[in-house]
């Protein structure tokens, strides 16, 4: 029987201080998809200056949502910076061409009809829209762990939409009891 690695699907990467790599320094990422070909995930804790009234206008869309006109679009990770990404709440009859349903009710949607919802005053009542993504290839996840790149908890969704972007490290890391000043840039191994 071939052995099945760690799936974590459904649940967030907190990087620890000691990340090197500046696009992960202090970030949360909710792991949309892991397998053992890899992992693609959004940082939901990085705004950026774009607003999503601005991005919709970008695209030729009205957006009829005032809850959402000055929420911020994110930097999802350093992948198809130029690319769209809409993470979502999934509701029974809103179905869009291009979503890949998570574990725990949520989804991520790349084709424009979910923005298209929105812009009519429709669509998912919860969103977090970014640009680009974070992806690792086969393995490389599992490396970053083991290296304590990574620590990693079961997904909050009131953390990604109803968290200021600020509080989402230290909410993210309270899930697993840590209070973030606890935390040391220093690895070490028992």
């Amino acid at each position: 029987m071939a052995e099945r690695g760690i799936d974590l699907t459904n649940q967030f990467l907190i990087a620890m201080p000691g990340m090197t790599d500046d696009n992960f320094a202090g970030a949360v990422v909710y792991l949309c998809e892991h397998s053992d070909k890899g992992a693609l995930g959004l940082m939901i804790n990085k705004p950026t200056d774009i607003t999503l009234q601005n991005l919709f206008e970008k695209v030729d869309l009205r957006l009829d949502r005032a809850d959402l006109i000055d929420e911020p679009v994110y930097f999802g990770g350093p992948v198809q910076t130029e690319r769209g990404f809409v993470l979502h709440e999934t509701q029974p009859g809103n179905a869009y061409s291009s979503t890949l349903a998570m574990p725990g009710g949520l989804g991520m949607t790349t084709s424009k009809d979910v923005l298209e919802a929105l812009s009519h005053g429709a669509g998912p009542r919860r969103v977090l829209v970014t640009l680009g993504y974070s992806g690792w290839g086969a393995g490389q996840l599992e490396e970053e762990i083991a290296r304590n790149g990574w620590l990693n908890v079961q997904a909050d969704p009131d953390i990604i939409f109803d968290t200021p972007p600020e509080q989402r490290y230290a909410r993210a890391l309270a899930l697993l009891g840590i209070d973030p000043r606890m935390l040391s840039g220093e690895a070490g191994h028992a």
